[in-house]
This record gives C-alpha cells, sequence and structure tokens, in this order.
C-alpha cells in the first residue's frame, strides 16, 4: 500500500466521522484535536474505522502517533501487512 493510498484511506475514513471536514484542506502537520478540532469520541471512532479499513490495531499508548495526517500515514505504513 502506497503512502497516497494511506492517506486516501484515513482521509476518507476523517471525513465519514466528521463530515465537515474538507479532505483537501486538511495539511499534514494539521492536529487531529488541536486544529481540526476532533473530539476525543470521534478520535475511537476513527481509531475503529481504520481498524476495520486497514486491519491495523493501533493502542492507545500509540494515538500520539497518529495525531497529524502525516505521523498517521508512517505510522499505519510500518504497520500494514
Amino acid at each position: 500500500m502506497t503512502d497516497a493510498d494511506i492517506r486516501k484511506a484515513f482521509l476518507g475514513e476523517l471525513t465519514q466521522i466528521a463530515p465537515d471536514i474538507d479532505a483537501d484542506s486538511v495539511g499534514p502537520d494539521d492536529h487531529l484535536q488541536d486544529d481540526l478540532e476532533i473530539d476525543s469520541m470521534d478520535f475511537l471512532n476513527l481509531v475503529t474505522a481504520l481498524h476495520q479499513r486497514l486491519g491495523v490495531d493501533i493502542p492507545e499508548s500509540d494515538y500520539p502517533k497518529i495525531a497529524t495526517l502525516a505521523l498517521a500515514v508512517e505510522y499505519l505504513k510500518a504497520r500494514i501487512g
């Protein structure tokens, strides 16, 4: 899976959870909670959606590693079989 594929999957799940977010406006370093105002419940829903879509377990201790698009792409890329 390429970085672009992972980015597309991540943004797809993010915009399903928070439809008011425009995927094209999400910058690589925009913090999901601080900049995009994703609340903790939506963040948990995103973690669940990513698990279902990509088959990647994301433990709570790793949540900071998916706090931005750039971080998430690198994290997920390293864990996708």
